[in-house]
């Protein structure tokens, strides 16, 4: 499961309201605490120190956002920023700090356009930043330029839960980037009522049947694993766009998606207004229609709409004469039938993608879901 905490959902500037751009996502694995054995069910409730997480944008304030969660900084991963402008990054070195000052020792990885790491030098060569943990930087431009494994970085969180980061160039007034987040948990299940029904009672040998191993009785009766044991994959991934103002750039990246968050600075209304009154200016964003259109034409289930202009009032009322929400909700609505959420800060969401037995023909157990699970302030 991945669970999306949303610090920041205005676009350009803060609001009272709304914090700008930045998206915490924990990969949490159900199956990772206890010591269940066979069909017995598992803990919904991984262990707490060991609970990681990614920052996808850190705009200026993110980490006092952070305090009003749960969130830890020693149990950080990995910072991936999309694109270079403030409003996505300038809460980078203040965070920074802050996790030196916690006592984090543990490396960092950093998926950031090189110019990060300019500022980043810049503000340890001026301010004294010291940071006494490794800063593994990964510039974006070198990802997608590589022959092998293009724009991909996996990450081994244990043996049996990976995460896949995958960078998609975008199309914005400086380069901007997505990023697919696909995280995968492999479970291995001993069928436990099926040996006791055969006559095989709880010993070593089941710990080796589950390990995949063939092994035989005390009374020469030969076990097959393959027999007893059950092997399924959950897969589960999210695609979070950086500043963009053509959504099909995503077009490959959401083909197998649960979700995708993309922003909304805008309607399209305002949108065309704003580039008639200058068109030397572009300012490169998409409106709700643009994304809802989107995400009609490729069949997406599931939506979360950021990144909103101040204009808007975060009320919803589609009376009102205020600009508000209802505005850009009613504009998405108007060409896209999925499931549509407009994030606010603090906002939580699960993400849960489909189960594949790896020895059923049959596919899909499970479909993906997307839930809104309430605010990380009372959470």
């Amino acid at each position: 499961m991945l669970k999306l905490t949303f610090l920041g959902t205005s676009a350009g500037v803060p609001t009272k309201q709304r914090n700008v751009t930045a998206l915490a996502i924990e990969c949490l694995n159900p199956h990772a605490s206890g010591s269940s054995k066979g069909n017995q069910p598992h803990s919904n409730s991984q262990n707490k120190k060991s609970r990681p997480w990614l920052l996808i944008d850190c705009g200026e304030g993110t980490q006092q956002q952070l305090l009003h969660t749960k969130l830890s900084l020693r149990q950080l991963t990995a910072i991936c920023i999309t694109h270079v402008h403030g409003d996505h990054c300038y809460g980078l070195p203040g965070l920074l700090a802050s996790a030196a000052m916690s006592g984090r020792r543990e490396p960092l990885m950093l998926i950031a356009p090189k110019a990060i790491s300019a500022l980043l030098d810049a503000f340890i060569l001026h301010t004294e930043l010291y940071l006494p943990f490794p800063l593994n930087f990964v510039s974006i431009e070198d990802l997608l330029s590589q022959e092998v494994n293009k724009g991909k970085v996996k990450i081994d969180l244990d043996n049996q839960h990976q995460l896949m980061i995958e960078v998609y160039p975008l199309s914005h007034r400086v380069p901007s980037h997505g990023f697919g987040i696909t995280q995968t948990i492999s479970r291995r299940t001993l069928n436990t009522g099926k040996l006791i029904a055969d006559g095989v009672p709880a010993s070593a040998l089941w710990g080796k049947l589950q390990q995949g191993e063939n092994v035989i009785t005390e009374d020469g009766q030969h076990l097959h694993s393959a027999d007893y044991v059950h092997d399924d994959v959950q897969r589960t991934k999210v695609v979070i766009a950086g500043d963009n103002d053509t959504p099909e750039c995503l077009s490959e990246a959401v083909m197998d998606a649960d979700l995708l968050v993309h922003e909304a600075t805008y309607t399209h209304e305002v949108m065309m207004a704003i580039q008639a009154r200058n068109p030397d200016f572009d300012p490169m964003h998409s409106s709700a229609h643009i994304v809802g259109t989107f995400a009609q034409k490729m069949s997406l289930k599931n939506i979360i709409l950021t990144h909103f202009s101040a204009r808007y009032q975060s009320f919803d009322n589609p009376d009102s004469e205020t600009p508000n929400m209802a505005y850009i909700r009613l504009d998405a609505q108007s060409v896209y039938q999925g499931n549509i959420w407009l994030a606010e800060d603090f906002a939580q969401y699960s993400v849960n993608g489909a189960t594949d037995l790896v020895d059923n023909q049959a596919g899909s157990q499970k479909e993906s879901r997307v839930q809104y699970v309430g605010s990380a302030r009372s959470n």
